[in-house]
């Protein structure tokens, strides 16, 4: 019965982790700790961006999330296209622990003269088990401007960076 009783604990807590954190995490508004993108307004012309990332979404994604949401926001704003001028990616990895428990279970039941039927129980320690967790976060600061990109290799044309990326961006269920 106890045996029942744990391994049903231990199946509501991983169903439990895992609902956490269902898939990576799509294009969406986030904001503090909360994941997505975010932006601050620096001038009229002038913004920074970041996009975080769960442990399930690749730095690859997060860069290709930061750089759309770069573009979006130069179109909004009524801008062509936008200068990176400072730009980078933060890698936090921790260790996640799962499990390790201490138990008991009956081991074996003897007859005690003047007591009858007595159950011997023993202790015993599941094992823990870790896993290596990575979140990524892009972040920039974007310079927007008007009319033709130029030869500056770092500006780029929001609306063909916009169309190119689309077909990457993965938004969250409605």
């Amino acid at each position: 019965m106890l045996r029942k009783v744990l391994a049903a604990a231990v199946l509501v807590a991983t169903l439990a982790m895992a609902a956490c954190e269902s898939g990576p995490t799509p294009y969406q508004p986030g904001g503090g700790s909360e994941r997505g993108y975010s932006e601050t307004k620096i001038e009229s012309d002038r913004y920074r961006i970041s996009f975080k990332g769960n442990s399930l979404t690749n730095r690859e994604t997060v860069e290709t999330y930061m750089l759309y949401r770069a573009a979006e926001l130069t179109l909004q704003n009524g801008f062509d296209t936008f200068t990176i001028a400072d730009r980078d990616t933060d890698k936090n990895s921790s260790t996640r622990q799962y499990g390790g428990y201490m138990g008991t279970r009956l081991s074996y039941v003897y007859f005690v003269p003047n007591y009858g039927w007595v159950g011997a129980y023993d202790s015993y320690w599941t094992p823990s088990r870790y896993e290596q967790v990575t979140r990524y976060e892009a972040y920039a600061e974007i310079l927007m401007g008007r009319g033709a990109k130029g030869s500056d290799p770092n500006t780029f044309d929001a609306r063909q960076v916009s169309q190119n990326l689309a077909g990457l961006i993965t938004r969250p269920p409605q």
